[in-house]
């Protein structure tokens, strides 16, 4: 299993960094480019589960009223959420397969920005890949993207993860909260950034530099994603026009 990760996974995104240094002698952009690249390439299936997950949200009075009426038959009420999902085509579960998908490629990549800055390591390269003699971690000249840096980067790192994770909020949720589903999702928007500032601080500065760009990204991808409000609002519609 470690020999399948580390020669599908970990060496090819290892490379392609030392690839795109090799090209833009910055380690902070070229840390910058893999980040862009890959979520590029994860964009597709990740859009998807986004749409699948606004779409839950916008449905979700509905959902609800189904449970409410079959409170007291978790057979029948089971039956009928089934089909619902079929009717509005949704898969409950779409949302998941992607975030698998997507798991092993981020924690290899946090491997490649932990140690891939070791000149050690320059031992991993194919051999059609430009070994550079030395690696310069130092980015605009004041982050040493080798060494933790305990204040700029986590705390951007925490503040864009707390606005993507603010926006994937469902706008519709009552400013109260009246479920612990509700409360703990209102509660994991403040947690996950305060932690991440945490962990961030005690990391290479390369991570945090990360997860700034890849939650910018997911910033932008979830704005996109909410701004589709032209068929979501068709969905209401028709669920109006059954009853």
């Amino acid at each position: 299993m470690h020999f399948i990760w580390h020669e599908l996974l970990y060496r090819p995104l290892f490379n392609a960094l030392i690839a795109i240094y090799d090209l833009i002698p910055s380690m902070g952009l070229a840390i910058i480019l893999l980040t862009i690249i890959t979520r590029l390439a994860l964009f597709p299936s990740q859009a998807k589960a986004l749409r699948s997950s606004k779409k839950l949200q916008e449905l979700q009075p509905e959902l609800q009223k189904i449970q409410e009426k079959f409170k007291n038959n978790k057979q029948k009420q089971s039956q009928a959420m089934m089909e619902f999902y079929q009717t509005h085509k949704i898969n409950p579960l779409s949302s998941c397969l992607p975030t698998l998908i997507q798991f092993p490629i981020i924690i290899a990549l946090y491997q490649v920005f932990r140690t891939g800055l070791n000149s050690e390591k320059l031992t991993e390269l194919y051999s059609f890949i430009p070994k550079p003699e030395t690696i310069n971690p130092i980015f605009l000249g004041y982050f040493n993207l080798a060494q933790p840096e305990r204040f700029i980067l986590p705390v951007l790192a925490g503040i864009t993860q707390f606005i993507q994770t603010k926006m994937m909020m469902p706008k519709t949720a009552k400013k109260t909260a009246s479920s612990t589903q509700e409360i703990v999702s209102r509660q994991m928007i403040y947690f996950m950034p305060i932690m991440i500032v945490f962990f961030a601080a005690s990391l290479p500065s390369a991570l945090p530099l990360y997860w700034v760009i890849v939650s910018l990204f997911g910033i932008l991808q979830q704005y996109l994603i909410n701004k589709e409000k032209f068929s979501l609002q068709r969905v209401k519609v028709r669920i109006k026009s059954k009853k």
